[in-house]
C-alpha cells in the first residue's frame, strides 16, 4: 500500500465534446469515480453500455435525461441539484445540458463501454465516441 493508494491523483480521460470527464478515483476491479462538466446546450450520445453499471448525482445544472425503459420510445426527464440517475448495463439512455452541470459519477471500472444507437430513433449523431465491440472494453 503507498499514499497514492489512500490519495488517488485525479486523471483526465481525454477531449469529450461536451465538456471534461476526470477519473477521481478507481479502485481496480470494483469501481471508478469521475467528475463530469458538461456545457449548457451540449449533450452525449445516445446509447447504451454493454457491462457498465454507472450511478449519477447531479451537484449543480438543470440537466435532460432521455431513455428508454424497454418500451422503444424515448421518455424525457429534467433533473436538478441532487437528484440521482441510474443508467444499468442496457438501458438507452443521454444526458442533455440544459445549463452548465456538474455531475459526480460511480460505476463498474469498465472504460471504453458504448453502443450508439441514434439511428434507431431516426436521430442523427452529432459526432462524439463512437460505439465500440464487447472486446474493446477495458476493466481496469
Amino acid at each position: 500500500m503507498n499514499e497514492n493508494d489512500i490519495f488517488p491523483k485525479s486523471e483526465d480521460l481525454g477531449f469529450r465534446a461536451w465538456g471534461e470527464e476526470k477519473l477521481l478515483a478507481l479502485v481496480s476491479g470494483k469501481f471508478s469515480f469521475k467528475w463530469l462538466e458538461m456545457r449548457a446546450g451540449t449533450k452525449g450520445g445516445l446509447q447504451y453500455h454493454q457491462l457498465k453499471d454507472e450511478v449519477q448525482v447531479l451537484i449543480t445544472g438543470k440537466l435532460l435525461i432521455r431513455y428508454d425503459s424497454g418500451s422503444g420510445t424515448l421518455t424525457e426527464k429534467v433533473i436538478g441539484p441532487g437528484d440521482c440517475v441510474h443508467f444499468y448495463p442496457g438501458l438507452i439512455h443521454q444526458e442533455e445540458a440544459l445549463t452548465d452541470c456538474v455531475l459526480i459519477e460511480a460505476s463498474t471500472p469498465h472504460f471504453n463501454d458504448r453502443v450508439r444507437v441514434e439511428a434507431k430513433y431516426g436521430l442523427t449523431s452529432d459526432g462524439g465516441l463512437p460505439s465500440t465491440s464487447l472486446s474493446e472494453i477495458i476493466e481496469r
